[in-house]
């Protein structure tokens, strides 16, 4: 187990600012020979980080959506904890593989996709129900319909206002969160889609003290579904039942070549719920006793939460009890790995068990 380094400010975790590369590449180097860590290729036992939406909009409080949790500061409280989980269990971590929600202003859970007889647009945290659409409270923005007829990966245009209907239908028949109208967020190019500095530091130290590629997952960017888990789309068929989107097969494999899994990010309620549900479909089509090499960190995750508005703390509890009941397993960050249950590290204590 490594200490962490003393550039690392807990104080600025919460804040945006440029990553000296440079400088934390030299002190990398120097960290790793100090500390006797070893290049990611000689582990004998590998072990990711997921780290889901670790990102601006998500993490920092002046942003859109930024997930407080019942405390009103979660976000910040979980990064800064997995920042000093990853400096603590550097030596560890294989690999570190962050998830980026990737946004277009043109998307179904966006207000100017839809509009109301009056030709206004939902306002943010509206939930648009089949039933509404089929009454005509809510319609597809006409204009939107018309720029979006020929969306990849189709190649013969759609009707966007049925499939909408469709969409709406879908999400209820499958049990999933109702079509909800987000405020414009994540992005592509801008502030918010960026990963938080502070978590962005740790994960770019850990690549040079390892040597370790870092793994970014993008996701998010098809206009006409949502994309909570970065492992498969909300809805993947058109009316047709031609798809409109796929499942990331690849990544599941991926995940699954690790004798070890960690998760963490936000929101515990959506992004990271809907992320480990499909990862346990998949392992349980494959071999159920794989969930017991998953670990959720519990700490470095919280629910949305908006005052007077919606509270999703509770369902994310029930997730995360299910998850456990399939052999996931529950901990803490700030719990030394060697105590989890399983854990195929049995990391080394030092003289710096302490720092834990």
């Amino acid at each position: 187990m490594s200490s962490i380094p003393s550039f690392f400010n807990p104080d600025t975790v919460g804040k945006v600012w440029r990553v000296p590369y440079q400088t934390r590449a030299s002190e990398a180097k120097t960290y790793a020979k100090t500390h006797g860590i070893k290049p990611a290729y000689a582990d004998k036992s590998r072990i990711c980080l997921l780290a889901i939406d670790v990102q601006n909009t998500f993490c920092l409080p002046d942003f859109e959506l930024f997930v407080g949790g019942r405390s009103g500061n979660g976000a910040v409280e979980d990064t800064r904890r997995l920042c000093e989980f990853v400096y603590r269990n550097l030596g560890i971590l294989t690999e570190i593989a962050p998830t980026m929600d990737t946004h277009a202003a043109t998307q179904i859970f966006h207000p100017v996709f839809w509009i109301n007889a009056a030709g206004e647009h939902p306002a943010p945290m509206t939930m648009i129900s089949a039933e509404e659409i089929e009454v005509g409270k809510w319609r597809v923005n006409p204009a939107i319909a018309k720029s979006l007829a020929g969306v990849q990966p189709k190649t013969e245009p759609i009707d966007i206002a049925a499939f909408a209907l469709h969409y709406a239908k879908q999400l209820g028949a499958a049990n999933k969160y109702p079509l909800t109208i987000w405020p414009y967020h994540f992005m592509l190019g801008g502030i918010g889609h960026a990963l938080v500095p502070a978590f962005e530091e740790a994960w770019f130290f850990h690549n040079m003290a390892r040597q370790s590629q870092t793994h970014i997952e993008i996701k998010g960017d098809n206009p006409l579904t949502e994309n909570y888990s970065v492992l498969s789309p909300e809805v993947l068929n058109g009316t047709d039942n031609q798809p409109i989107a796929q499942k990331n097969n690849s990544f599941v494999q991926h995940l699954l070549g690790f004798d070890a899994v960690i998760i963490a990010g936000q929101a515990k309620s959506h992004c990271v719920a809907w992320t480990i549900r499909d990862l346990l479909s998949e392992i349980q089509a494959v071999d159920p006793a794989l969930a017991g090499k998953v670990y959720l960190l519990e700490d470095c995750a919280s629910p949305v939460v908006v005052p007077e508005v919606v509270d999703f703390t509770e369902a994310a509890d029930a997730c995360y009890r299910e998850f456990a009941a399939a052999g996931m397993h529950i901990v803490k960050s700030t719990q030394h790995p060697q105590d989890w249950p399983a854990f195929p590290v049995k990391c080394e204590v030092s003289n710096n068990i302490k720092n834990y």
